[in-house]
């Protein structure tokens, strides 16, 4: 945690705002979606989430390339633009930055600002019920044939142990959700957008949900839960994701960027690479082991979690 205390003060307080912003929005989208579940029958495609048996436990996944190849912002554009949203400019540019990500496995800065203002300007004037009906379009077109098995199997194996599963994410709150919906995740975490009478100001409540800002989100949710964060569990694949990573008792990294790599040789946290056997091997794990390793030593934390609360 010793990113966020370094932080300017103004940046510090975008920050918690954005990660209580996110925490509330999470905890609102949870209440009216159990109140819709139990008003209608469950859905088969669309499962309601497991109930929790460990009051105090959790796992917290990182989106973009630790659950979904690539960034989930840019397949978001690519809908956009389909739906006329933007210019065909506009889309070459999110293209751009989508293959600079799938290339290097990292988030670069310059980009992830960029994308966050295409995005503000992209869905001003238009109403919140319309962005989440074509979210859930988008995620059928493109996102749901880009997620990692081996990091769904991980998601199922929390959700099966009885804990909470949330997907902590930049995208915006209303993709996040449909994402974790789709896994059967308890609920999302991600960047909350302005709406006023349900139409989206273009401006962002506190900043994107990014680096420090997810520990903030993942923190002020754990106070609202109950939970007890020793005993949780996080999955990331970039470096920006260190102070969520370092504030959960069992950090997991999965598809590392170099930085985050060399972080977790240092710390001894477990290390997974679901992109190829080549990568696999050069990080010191056996690319015939592949998900029966990292499911493995994550249902041994997940034991090791519902023990403690016995």
């Amino acid at each position: 945690m010793a990113r966020l205390r370094k932080l300017p003060q103004e940046k510090r307080s975008s920050t918690v705002l954005a990660g209580t912003a996110a925490a509330e929005a999470a905890e609102a989208a949870r209440a009216s979606d159990a109140a819709v579940t139990t008003a209608e029958p469950e859905s088969p495609e669309h499962p309601a989430p497991a109930p929790a048996e460990d009051p105090h436990g959790a796992a917290f996944f990182d989106c973009d390339n630790t659950i979904v190849q690539g960034a989930a912002i840019f397949y978001l554009g690519r809908g956009l633009y389909k739906r006329k949203f933007f210019s065909h400019r506009e889309l070459l540019r999110f293209a751009w930055q989508q293959a600079y990500f799938r290339l290097h496995g990292a988030e670069h800065a310059g980009h992830m600002a960029d994308a966050k203002e295409s995005a503000l300007s992209i869905v001003q004037g238009h109403r919140v019920e319309d962005l989440e009906r074509i979210c859930e379009e988008i995620f059928e077109e493109y996102i749901a044939e880009k997620i990692w098995p081996g990091t769904r199997a991980l998601v199922r194996m929390h959700l099966e142990a009885g804990q909470r599963v949330w997907l902590v994410t930049a995208a915006p709150q209303e993709a996040a959700r449909v994402i974790a919906a789709r896994l059967g995740m308890t609920g999302a975490l991600g960047t909350v957008a302005e709406a006023l009478g349900g139409i989206y100001t273009g401006r962002l409540v506190g900043e994107t949900l990014h680096g420090p800002a997810k520990a903030e989100a993942v923190k002020a949710l754990a106070a609202r839960e109950g939970l007890d964060l020793s005993h949780c569990a996080a999955y990331s694949d970039s470096a920006n994701d260190i102070p969520m990573l370092s504030m959960v008792g069992h950090p997991y990294v999965i598809n590392p960027d170099a930085e985050l790599r060399r972080h977790a040789r240092e710390q001894g946290w477990r290390v997974r690479d679901f992109r190829t056997g080549r990568k696999a091997a050069r990080i010191g794990i056996p690319a015939a082991v592949g998900i029966g390793a990292a499911a493995g030593g994550t249902a041994a934390a997940v034991a090791l979690h519902r023990n403690r609360q016995r």
